[in-house]
């Protein structure tokens, strides 16, 4: 009896330590990303980096998760989180009532609006409404290129990579390119070289909040909430925003 007992003993323990592998295991989150948004994330080497993966690996520690970077196009973020095969989604998402309809939100991160790039010799693009007629760069899938449709009559090309939009700029083939304002005012500064400046500064286009996406009612929503409050009460969040804005949150 002494034997069974010593027996049964081991194998409930080796169930044990099956099941705590098997939950330990499933704390490894994978993480959707749309690598080609700078500076909230872009590939700098071999490494992703920006804003957007410094603040969630500040929130994936407070959480105690480990995680898995998925690089993917921004349009397959939603569809990814919808089919369960994301957990979470990142790449400056902006919160809409329709989004919100189909996948969760985080608390907004950071603010931003719509603004315009052009050639730095071009002075007839000033205000949003000059884009009449022009030929207009857009990411495809984006609150922004979705609220540029309806509301300004342009002739407008889609991009699945903002990047390559800036790079027909340059090349003449676009009059302007409309995207967020920190991407935007990023590309001026760096690889615009001088040659693309920003337009539009008047004009406040589209007010939004950046989150991070989630499954629909996942029990995710909640934690990342509370790790985003605990990183803005600890300086943490305002720290990794000085370190890729060079301001201090509003």
């Amino acid at each position: 009896m002494s034997a069974f007992l010593n027996k049964l003993k081991v194998t409930l323990a080796l169930v044990a330590c099956s099941a705590s592998f098997i939950a330990a295991a499933q704390e490894k989150l994978t993480v959707g990303v749309d690598t080609a948004f700078v500076p909230f994330e872009f590939k700098q080497g071999d490494k992703y980096v920006g804003f957007d993966i410094d603040l969630w690996d500040a929130i994936a520690k407070k959480m105690h998760v480990s995680y898995e970077l998925h690089p993917m196009d921004f349009g397959g973020l939603i569809p990814g989180l919808q089919s369960r095969n994301l957990d979470v989604a990142m790449a400056g998402i902006t919160i809409t009532d329709a989004r919100k309809q189909v996948v969760d939100f985080s608390n907004g991160y950071y603010d931003a609006d719509l603004l315009m790039a052009v050639k730095s010799d071009d002075n007839s693009i000033k205000k949003f409404s000059d884009l009449t007629g022009k030929k207009v760069g857009l990411k495809q899938g984006t609150a922004a290129a979705s609220f540029m449709k309806s509301k300004y009559k342009a002739n407008y090309v889609e991009f699945p990579n903002i990047d390559n939009a800036y790079l027909d700029l340059q090349a003449g083939n676009l009059d302007a390119v409309v995207h967020d304002s920190p991407n935007v005012l990023y590309y001026v500064k760096t690889a615009g070289d001088g040659k693309v400046k920003a337009s539009g500064e008047n004009d406040t286009i589209l007010p939004q909040q950046y989150g991070f996406a989630m499954q629909k009612n996942s029990s995710l929503t909640p934690k990342i909430n509370a790790a985003l409050q605990a990183l803005r009460a600890d300086g943490t969040y305002s720290k990794i925003y000085v370190k890729w804005f060079a301001k201090q949150p509003k």
